[in-house]
């Protein structure tokens, strides 16, 4: 089963599912991350439209999913929004010109693209020279504990959510090109990072 269709499966339940972490720590990343943007910006993997309310009016946000169904969540958000439009789109192949956009978001989604590092080429692709890639996100921790407990859920979060626990994601976004800038520790020590990074 392709990650787009168990989105499409969990899409009416997914806000449910991320309550407790999105209650404790997500929506406070969330808007500490988005609050100081302006310009033009491309949200990869926008879900069921959690970012939304937290980026500035002067924003442009063009928001991409491969899921039909987390899409439909997130049109229902964007009711009274005049500055967010919607697409279905593949991260891998993102059908935007060069130098398109000031910044590029993810928000815990480099963990189910398939192929993350050619996502992230494309992210680099469509970012200004002078732009820059805002992505919080879970990583394989460097602590070996935890490490392991991560091994052990991977097969388990893979297989309902299409979702990797064990990818080394800073140094992905250092493969497809980019510069870190930032790559500050959330919680539960390294596993949750707020990473900045320029093309």
């Amino acid at each position: 089963m392709s990650v787009a269709s168990k989105y499409n499966r969990i899409a009416s339940i997914y806000e449910l599912i991320d309550l407790p972490l999105e209650l404790l720590f997500f929506r406070t990343w969330r808007k500490e991350a988005l609050s100081g943007l302006n310009g033009k910006v491309l949200e990869v993997g926008v879900g069921t439209g959690r970012n939304l309310k937290y980026y500035p009016a002067g924003c442009s946000v063009t928001g991409i999913d491969r899921s039909t169904g987390m899409l439909e969540k997130a049109l229902k958000k964007t009711k009274e929004m005049n500055n967010i439009n919607l697409y279905l789109m593949d991260a891998e192949h993102l059908e935007f010109p060069d130098n398109s956009f000031d910044y590029v978001v993810t928000t815990f989604v480099l963990c189910t693209i398939p192929d993350p590092v050619k996502a992230l080429k494309e992210m680099r692709r469509v970012l200004k020279s002078s732009g820059e890639l805002i992505a919080l996100e879970h990583v394989h921790s460097s602590y070996p504990f935890i490490a392991r407990i991560e091994d052990l859920i991977n097969p388990i979060l893979f297989f309902l959510l299409g979702d990797h626990t064990t990818r080394h994601t800073v140094e992905n976004i250092k493969e497809a090109g980019f510069t870190i800038k930032e790559a500050k520790k959330l919680a539960f020590k390294d596993v949750f990072r707020k990473i900045r990074a320029k093309p």
